[in-house]
């Protein structure tokens, strides 16, 4: 009985509410929602151990390691990087770079693999970062992977086509515009969403 009403209870369904009120745009649960629901205990994923997982189901060998330089690089960024409120280093910007070194895996499976994860971690966070920023990131990057360039990615028919885009429209193609076309264009990849924050 609810209100008056007698409803049928389906046993199979139930609700239930995942609440990470510290998490951007999240609100606390007011207490008297809070009281109907009974609480569960959750804790921290090891997102070294899923992301060894994940790897490994792309076809990485060194898969262990290289998670493990995942978490690492999200750690030292957390602690060394100015606070914004766009800077995301939880399981949602794991799960980006792992789909990323999936994607580059498929494309490039004969590819040294610290080449591969190093290309994704840097074009997933990279166009996010303040100025002021990268060059700590690149710092945090080296350490983590010594010795490893990463070979420049061969985009000439998409800047081409940017380039016939551009002359139709009356804009100029520079070189920072390219390079912000290409963030973009690698965000979409990988990301289901993405927005664009600063000024126009």
């Amino acid at each position: 009985m609810f209100e008056g009403t007698e409803l049928d209870i389906v046993r199979s369904c139930f609700v239930n509410i995942t609440m990470n009120p510290g998490y951007a745009g999240r609100s606390e649960l007011p207490d008297n929602l809070k009281v109907l629901f009974r609480t569960v205990a959750m804790m921290v994923p090891d997102y070294a151990l899923i992301g060894e997982i994940m790897l490994y189901s792309f076809g990485f060998v060194d898969a262990r390691n290289l998670s493990v330089k995942i978490v690492t690089t999200y750690r030292l960024c957390s602690e060394q990087l100015s606070s914004q409120f766009h800077y995301d280093y939880g399981m949602r910007a794991v799960k980006a770079v792992l789909s990323a070194a999936g994607n580059l895996k498929l494309k490039f499976p004969d590819e040294v693999e610290d080449i591969l994860l190093l290309r994704s971690i840097n074009d997933v966070n990279r166009p996010k970062f303040l100025s002021h920023d990268i060059p700590l990131f690149e710092g945090i990057l080296s350490d983590l992977f010594p010795g490893i360039e990463q070979p420049t990615p061969d985009y000439d028919v998409f800047i081409k086509a940017a380039q016939t885009i551009c002359a139709q429209k009356n804009l100029q193609l520079t070189e920072s515009f390219t390079e912000k076309l290409i963030q973009t264009y690698e965000m979409m990849i990988v990301r289901h969403g993405f927005m664009m924050v600063g000024e126009p």
